[in-house]
């Protein structure tokens, strides 16, 4: 049973997988070509561009780490190896959902309208504070990997002590609850910051409708469209990171109990949200959503 339910879920990361890059690498691609024919790219999609990249190496890693996990666990265990796979998955989940909390952020200073002088100062300056911001997880990352280095490094010693080398799974989860808490830790800021975004953009949208009321407009004016858009790609994040968020943490509880289906279930679902997202992105972009129409378009035709 528990063979065929692996089967079946390796299966289904292997979807998740062609299915995350393909999206994600559709979002480079257009805008390279977009950035090659114009000789300039608009700050968003450098964000996209960017954002795409950081998750097909998180899809890439999490597929490795799965086989590696299945089959190879020795290797995955070793020193060397251990580190490579964790500060891999470490640095790729720091870029994709930062990235991500930053593309938040962009909508709410160019959408979003507010009085406020401090607010007004950022909006003007919007692409000085994203790149500020991207510089300044960089500490929030740095901080990560020594973190994590202490727990790989404190875990790996009490092996070395013992006179023979004997890995077995009961020793993963001492190691993986400290890196686990440690990784869930950081990866709050940028949820909560990609909240805050999201709570300010809805609250702008209520007072630019509230506006249209007292001038007797429709609400279907391109500024409550603008909101809306934002919105949606803002709540799409906020939900499928959240429950990845909740795969993690399922996750680690399951390894606690050293229960390994409900491990993978976790693993598999979570594997969701890099992949899914991203379409949700090519659905909100007028300009990948209309070449991805194109492509639709043209393989149906041949068809």
């Amino acid at each position: 049973m528990e063979s065929t339910l692996s089967s079946i879920l390796t299966l289904v990361i292997i979807a998740e997988f062609v299915i995350g890059n393909l999206s994600n690498g559709f979002i480079v691609l257009i805008n390279c070509i977009d950035w090659v024919s114009k000789r300039q790219l608009s700050s968003v999609d450098k964000i996209l561009i960017c954002l795409a990249i950081s998750r097909i190496g998180l899809i890439w890693e999490i597929l490795v780490s799965w086989f590696l996990a299945l089959h190879y666990l020795a290797i995955f265990v070793s020193g060397t190896g251990l580190r490579i796979m964790i500060f891999s998955w470490v640095v790729s989940n720091h870029f994709s959902l930062w990235l991500a909390t930053i593309l938040s952020i962009f909508y709410l200073l160019k959408i979003a309208s507010f009085s406020s002088p401090a607010f007004l100062y950022l909006k003007w300056r919007v692409n000085q504070v994203i790149l500020m911001i991207l510089l300044g997880t960089l500490v929030f990352l740095f901080l990560n990997l020594i973190q994590i280095n202490i727990h790989i490094k404190d875990w790996l010693d009490r092996y070395e002590r013992n006179t023979i080398w004997n890995f077995s799974m009961s020793g993963l989860p001492t190691f993986s609850v400290p890196v686990k808490f440690t990784m869930t830790m950081f990866s709050l800021t940028p949820f909560t910051v990609a909240l805050i975004s999201f709570l300010l953009l809805s609250f702008s949208l209520w007072k630019h409708l509230q506006k249209m009321q007292l001038n007797y407009k429709g609400h279907r004016d391109p500024r409550t469209k603008a909101h809306i858009n934002a919105l949606k790609i803002v709540i799409s994040f906020l939900l499928l990171y959240a429950s990845f968020f909740l795969c993690i943490l399922i996750s680690w509880i399951s390894e606690l109990y050293q229960n390994t289906l409900i491990h993978m279930l976790c693993q598999t679902i979570g594997v969701f949200y890099p992949s899914s997202h991203s379409f949700l992105l090519i659905l909100g972009n007028p300009k990948l959503r209309q070449a991805s129409l194109l492509v639709a378009a043209k393989v149906w035709a041949k068809h």
